[in-house]
């Protein structure tokens, strides 16, 4: 069997419910706590035994090429001045045999679509999808190393799925399929953002795929759907008529850092998780006067 050694970013989003912030700063690259979001997807799939990184993205995105390039003069002054931590955390933020590859997304078509446009580097081999976004703590595995694992015991494709209020199911792509078995369930269907009332499951899916090559060729035959943009989900649609498609509940805590509060959500609980912090943090909050606040 095939290994997942690509994984496939989507950043060519412009970010507009961050505005104005991210006018000049990729969403991908808003920090929580002090790492950016980037940063704790790629060390997530560098875990999983990811060995090419394939960022799909756009104009005014060269920021986050950037934050993993080397950086000699910055490296020489931290060098010269002893800062022997700052120096150890730069040279952590991609180790030396994983390989960076850029692809442009010219036109905002869609999460389909852009997956995609990285058809001619992931070529017809499995691989990985990861939507920074989607930021999640797990105590001790990844999301992607466990659907790696996973995938590598049944060869088909897997999505990452999560129970969400049935009131917020027409915001995700929503899968329904048999009872899950050993955290997979089979699919039968997943569909994009369904109207109100008409979603097949309250399961949701999650910013996280191991794919099957053959996705490629089913996004080819994909008209615009949800949108009007390409639609991943639709091609997994196509995919579970023609073979085996799983869902899988994975272990961990989702932060939706595409919401403005879920952003605010994972850097108040990444910094309680974090020693240098949590004492502070916890004084400060079971301390704060709300009636000191006011609501604007």
């Amino acid at each position: 069997m095939t290994k997942i050694k690509k994984v496939v970013f989507p950043v060519a989003g412009l970010g507009t419910r961050f505005l104005p912030a991210t006018k000049s700063i990729p969403k991908e690259m808003l920090p929580v706590v002090d790492r950016p979001l980037m940063q704790y997807a790629i060390d997530e799939a560098v875990e999983a035994g990811i060995e090419t990184i394939v960022f799909v993205n756009s104009q005014g995105k060269k920021a986050i090429e950037d934050h993993f390039d080397r950086m000699p003069d910055l490296e020489s002054e931290l060098k010269a001045k002893n800062k022997t931590d700052q120096l150890a955390e730069l040279d952590n933020i991609l180790p030396s045999y994983v390989k960076c590859v850029s692809v442009r997304q010219v036109q905002a078509l869609g999460l389909g679509h852009a997956v995609l446009c990285a058809k001619p580097i992931v070529d017809n081999e499995p691989f990985a999808v990861m939507l920074p976004d989607d930021l999640i703590y797990s105590e001790n595995k990844g999301v992607l190393k466990q659907m790696v694992e996973q995938y590598e015991k049944t060869g088909a494709s897997i999505i990452a799925v999560e129970a969400v209020p049935e009131d917020k199911t027409h915001l995700y792509g929503v899968v329904s399929g048999d009872e899950f078995e050993n955290g997979l369930m089979k699919l039968n269907a997943i569909v994009e953002k369904p109207p109100q009332g008409t979603a097949p499951s309250n399961l949701s899916v999650v910013g996280r795929y191991v794919l099957n090559g053959s996705i490629t060729q089913f996004l080819e035959n994909t008209k615009p759907g949800s949108g009007g943009e390409i639609q991943l989900t639709d091609a997994i649609a196509e995919q579970i008529k023609n073979e085996t498609v799983y869902a899988y509940q994975f272990d961990g805590i989702r932060y939706d850092c595409g919401s403005k509060f879920g952003y605010l959500q994972a850097n108040v609980e990444f910094a309680l998780r974090r020693s240098e912090f949590a004492e502070d943090m916890k004084a400060y909050l079971e301390n704060l006067n709300f009636k000191e606040f006011t609501i604007k």
